[in-house]
């Protein structure tokens, strides 16, 4: 096993990991410092590229997206999604993954749980590629936001699902949008990270959308702290450029060759 990949097992009851996600060279060189792990997220069709939902992104734009990442990580493990109908069966799974790596050199991809396609996630793992779970509220199998694990028995499901993918071979996996209590049960039931987004301090790491967190996307559910507010830097930016071009200021004897 790859050493990133060790060291991201190992954190587990350690310490805490940090992970955001990133679709460009600007934003993936900034996270390389700081994260233990960088997500080329299907988010990118709704942050990126204005889309309803993350059903319709491709996987040649995630291909894109993933080597203008990869290619400037050096520190941090670099996962990239596998798109909606990307992996609906083992041979088709397994193509697709496999061409993600080669294409982005990617150290592992990221599978949503149906609850149904375990034998597809293993045998993506058994072919050689490295991959993280995602249970909860799956972006790619909901079309409405809701929180999961409120009852007991729901509770009991999301811990199925969890062993099932740790079973299948994931090195870690993202919880998303799940209750205090079901995060800790999740949590406690596995060896292997959970990833939480909404699932509380209980998860072993914290991952958001990179957007989000910076205040710029425009969408804030309960679960994202802005802690920054990129938009109102980036419009006052806008406004100093606006007023230099039209007052005659921009550009100066200093731009100009």
């Amino acid at each position: 096993m790859k050493k990133k990949l060790l060291n991201i097992i190992q954190a587990k009851d350690k310490r805490p990991l940090v992970c955001l996600t990133a679709y460009s060279k600007p934003i993936a060189k900034i996270l390389d410092k700081y994260c233990d792990i960088v997500l080329v997220g299907d988010s990118l069709a709704t942050a990126m590229y204005g889309m309803k939902n993350t059903h319709q992104v491709t996987l040649n734009t995630m291909i894109q997206h993933g080597i203008s990442v990869k290619s400037n990580l050096s520190k941090a493990l670099c996962v990239v999604d596998m798109p909606n109908n990307t992996y609906r069966n083992i041979k088709e799974a397994k193509k697709n993954a496999k061409l993600i790596f080669k294409k982005t050199k990617c150290d592992a991809v990221k599978m949503e749980c149906n609850g149904k396609n375990y034998k597809i996630i293993e045998s993506v793992v058994k072919a050689g590629i490295p991959v993280m779970g995602h249970i909860g509220f799956t972006p790619q199998n909901y079309k409405k936001f809701n929180v999961h694990g409120l009852l007991k028995k729901d509770r009991f499901k999301l811990i199925n699902e969890a062993k099932n993918n740790e079973k299948a071979g994931v090195f870690a996996i993202v919880v998303e949008c799940v209750t205090k209590l079901a995060a800790k049960e999740i949590t406690q039931s596995l060896k292997i990270p959970t990833i939480g987004i909404g699932a509380s301090i209980h998860c072993d790491g914290q991952i958001l959308v990179t957007d989000d967190m910076l205040g710029l996307s425009g969408f804030y559910p309960r679960f994202v702290k802005k802690f920054v507010k990129l938009k109102n830097i980036i419009e006052k930016g806008v406004q100093k450029y606006n007023k230099a071009v039209l007052t005659r200021k921009f550009p100066s004897n200093k731009n100009t060759f």
